[in-house]
C-alpha cells in the first residue's frame, strides 16, 4: 500500500489483472470476507478490490469520522495502486460510501449497486446512543445482537457457524474505529442530493431487512433518476450473505449491462445511450419487485456571504442533545418561548460551542462544573447525556463530579451525582 498523507485502506484483489475493476465495500462491523461467496462468479469479467473499514478486519485503526472521510481514503488507495474507473457495489455503510463517491467523483465511477443501503440510516440519536454503549461496555453487546439485525431468524437458526463468524467480526473490531463509523452514519443524510447521483444504478435490498429495508431502498430509486430495484425474497440485512446466489446474480447483471462509458478527454463528451424503459429487477421469480415512482431530488439553494449561526446552532445543537431532546424543545416553543430557543440556538450552540478553542469533550466538563455550581439538575440531566455522545467515559463523568464537589460543595455534588447516575444507567445499558 502507497505512503500518503491520507491514511491507505487495507485491500486485496481477486480476478484479472488486465479485466475492468469492480469494487465491492463492506457494511459496519463486517470484513471483505462478507462477500467471498461472490467473488468466485464476479472474478470471472472483473477485477475484484475488496477493502476493510478502518479497524476492521485487523486493519489499522485510523478511526475515520465521515462517510467523505472513507470516500477519500479509498480514492487515495486507488490512486496509489493506478486505478482511475470503477464500478462500486457496498453494503450498507459500503452504500453510503458508494452514494458519496457518486456525489463527489462521478467521473470515476462506472456503474453503481446500492445494498441494504439508505440515503439516512435511521437517526443521529440511534448511533451516536451506539457509540455511547460502545464506548462503555466494549462491543461484544452489539456483537451478541448483530445476528437479530443482520439475518433472519430461520437462516441464524439453520447456520450456526455463519452466526458465529458474524458475531466475532463485531468482536475483533477496534472500538474507537467501530465509534467513530457510528458517528459517520449518524451525521450522513444525502436525501435532498440524491438527484446529483448521475450513473447507472442497482438498489438492491432484503425483503425481511428490519434494518434498512425496502421503504427506504424506494426512497433511492425515486430520487435517484437511473437507478433500479430489485428486492430478494426471504433475505435480511445483510443479504450478501444469507442469499449469495440471487446477489451474485443480480450484480453480475447488473454490471454486465450497465456500464457508463468514460469522459472522452479529447473531444470533452462522454457517449450516453439511448435511456431504456425502467424495468424492475426481480431476484426470485414469479415474484415481482415493487416499483418506486422516480421523482426529482429537492436541492436546497446556496447563500452567499457568512453562514447565519443559527445554521451552525441547530446542527451542533442536535449533534450534542440528540435530535429527539431538540425535537421535543422546538415542537414546545411557542409565541411567547420562540425568540428564546432561536436566541440559545444561535448564540449557545452557533457562536460558542461552534468555536475552535475547546473540543466538545472539554466543553462537557466546563457545562457539566457550571450546571453544579448553579444547582440546575434538569439541565444538568440531558448535559450528562450530551456528555457521553461527546466522547466522556462515566469515569471521566464521575472524576468531573467529584472535582465540583471540592469547589461547588457537597450538597450540590450529591444531587448532581443521583442525576448523573440515573442518566448513565439509562444510556449504557445495552438493549437486548
Amino acid at each position: 500500500m502507497s505512503e500518503t498523507k491520507t491514511p491507505a485502506l487495507q485491500y486485496r484483489f481477486d480476478g484479472p489483472e488486465d479485466a475492468p475493476v469492480l469494487i465491492l465495500g463492506p457494511s459496519l462491523g463486517t470484513t471483505w470476507h462478507m462477500w467471498d461467496r461472490q467473488v468466485p462468479e464476479l472474478a470471472q469479467q472483473w477485477r475484484i478490490f475488496r477493502f476493510d473499514l478502518p479497524g476492521h478486519g485487523g486493519a489499522p485503526a485510523y478511526p475515520a469520522g465521515s462517510v467523505g472521510d472513507l470516500a477519500e481514503r479509498l480514492l487515495a488507495t486507488l490512486d496509489g495502486l493506478g486505478v482511475q474507473r470503477f464500478g462500486y457495489a457496498g453494503c450498507a455503510l459500503g452504500g453510503a460510501l458508494g452514494i458519496e463517491l457518486a456525489l463527489r467523483h462521478p467521473e470515476r465511477i462506472a456503474s453503481l449497486a446500492l445494498i441494504a443501503a439508505s440515503p439516512r440510516f435511521g437517526t443521529a440519536d440511534e448511533f451516536r446512543q451506539r457509540g455511547v454503549i460502545v464506548r462503555t461496555n466494549g462491543l461484544d453487546p452489539i456483537a451478541r445482537t448483530s445476528p437479530d439485525r443482520w439475518f433472519t431468524s430461520g437462516f441464524a437458526a439453520a447456520q450456526p457457524a455463519i452466526t458465529e463468524w458474524a458475531v466475532q467480526m463485531v468482536r475483533t473490531t477496534d472500538p474507537g474505529c467501530y465509534i467513530a463509523a457510528c458517528e459517520a452514519l449518524a451525521s450522513f443524510d444525502v436525501r435532498p442530493q440524491l438527484g446529483g447521483v448521475a450513473v447507472p444504478t442497482l438498489v438492491l435490498v432484503g425483503s425481511d431487512d428490519q434494518v434498512t429495508g425496502p421503504a427506504e431502498a424506494r426512497t433511492l430509486v425515486a430520487g435517484i433518476p437511473d437507478a433500479r430495484l430489485a428486492v430478494v425474497p426471504g433475505a435480511s440485512h445483510l443479504v450478501p450473505v444469507e442469499q449469495p446466489a440471487a446477489v451474485t446474480d443480480l450484480l453480475v447483471r447488473h454490471f454486465s449491462t450497465a456500464w457508463q462509458p468514460a469522459y472522452d478527454s479529447s473531444t470533452g463528451q462522454i457517449a450516453i445511450p439511448a435511456a431504456p424503459v425502467k424495468p424492475v429487477l426481480t431476484a426470485a421469480p414469479p415474484q415481482p419487485a415493487p416499483v418506486a415512482e422516480i421523482a426529482p431530488a429537492v436541492v436546497p439553494p446556496q447563500t452567499a456571504g457568512r453562514p447565519d449561526p443559527y445554521d451552525a446552532g441547530i446542527k451542533v445543537r442536535r449533534e450534542v442533545l440528540g435530535d429527539a431532546h431538540v425535537d421535543r424543545a422546538l415542537a414546545q416553543a411557542d409565541e411567547f418561548s420562540g425568540d428564546f430557543q432561536e436566541f440559545i440556538t444561535r448564540y449557545a450552540w452557533g457562536e460558542i460551542w461552534d468555536r475552535p478553542g475547546l473540543d466538545r469533550r472539554s466543553r462537557s466538563c466546563a457545562t457539566l462544573t457550571a450546571l453544579v455550581a448553579g444547582g440546575h439538575l434538569e439541565e444538568l440531566a440531558f448535559h450528562v447525556r450530551a456528555a457521553l455522545r461527546n466522547g466522556l467515559t462515566p469515569v471521566e463523568i464521575k472524576e468531573v463530579l467529584l472535582q465540583a464537589a471540592v469547589y461547588c460543595g457537597v450538597p450540590a455534588a450529591n444531587s448532581a451525582f443521583k442525576v448523573a447516575q440515573q442518566v448513565i444507567r439509562e444510556e449504557t445499558t445495552p438493549q437486548e
